[in-house]
């Protein structure tokens, strides 16, 4: 007799195949609720999202256009920046232009004020000098035969005139015995009427053409007769301290 398989209490044990209908069952009932949870719009979605993805489009003239834009703004912003610093640059220039300009005419007036200083100091010390300079005297000498000597002496060395005391003493005393008025009326020169005059006999010509300048033109004048005298021997003789008779 058979097993009575509903007994209460008892469940009946599920195959492998069982097991696996079930498992089928379950899947695709849940399948057929997720599509029945899907919206009835969903393909208007779809749709939608297509558009608008196909509205979404690039252009090349958009990017040029863009990018030349960009372009233009910063050379215009770079063109700015370069006149800002010209600007600056000769700003900079003509501010250091006058500070050197400045610098010379302080420089210049500086000098001008030393020069000036100096020049005032140099016109006070000649003014000094010339208060402690005291005039010197003009030499005076005695107005005879060593005053005639000594006078025309000084002048011959003035003028590069050779001679001395003793030379000139010697011949005027011989010539003349230290008379300045003294004429000789009868040697040769007088018969040729060019008579020999004053201290050191000399005749009129010879006087004439060694006078000495800056003494007198008067042959009779002691110191013009000794210095004409003294110039005539030193062209003819070296030295009237050579000459020792008539000459």
């Amino acid at each position: 007799m058979p097993k009575n398989i509903t007994t209460p209490g008892h469940s009946p044990k599920l195959t492998k195949l069982h097991k696996l209908s079930i498992a089928g069952v379950a899947t695709l009932g849940a399948a057929t609720l997720a599509f029945s949870l899907v919206p009835d719009n969903s393909h208007t979605t779809t749709n939608d999202a297509a558009v608008s993805t196909a509205k979404v489009a690039y252009s090349d003239k958009q990017i040029k256009d863009v990018k030349a834009s960009v372009t233009d703004q910063l050379a215009g912003a770079d063109l700015k920046a370069q006149a800002v610093a010209a600007k600056k640059k000769a700003a900079d220039a003509a501010a250091a232009k006058k500070k050197a300009a400045e610098a010379a005419a302080a420089k210049k007036k500086a000098a001008a004020k030393k020069a000036a200083q100096a020049h005032s100091k140099a016109a006070a010390s000649r003014s000094s000098e010339r208060i402690k300079v005291q005039p010197v005297a003009a030499k005076t000498y005695a107005n005879n035969l060593d005053g005639w000597i000594r006078e025309s002496l000084d002048i011959m060395k003035s003028k590069g005139i050779p001679g001395s005391y003793n030379g000139l003493h010697r011949n005027i005393l011989r010539e003349s015995s230290g008379n300045p008025k003294a004429i000789n009326d009868w040697d040769i020169n007088a018969i040729n009427g060019i008579p020999s005059k004053g201290l050191l006999q000399v005749i009129p010509p010879t006087f004439t053409a060694y006078h000495v300048a800056g003494t007198s033109w008067n042959i009779y004048d002691p110191v013009a007769n000794i210095t004409a005298a003294a110039n005539y021997a030193a062209d003819k003789y070296g030295s009237m301290d050579n000459v020792n008779s008539a000459y």
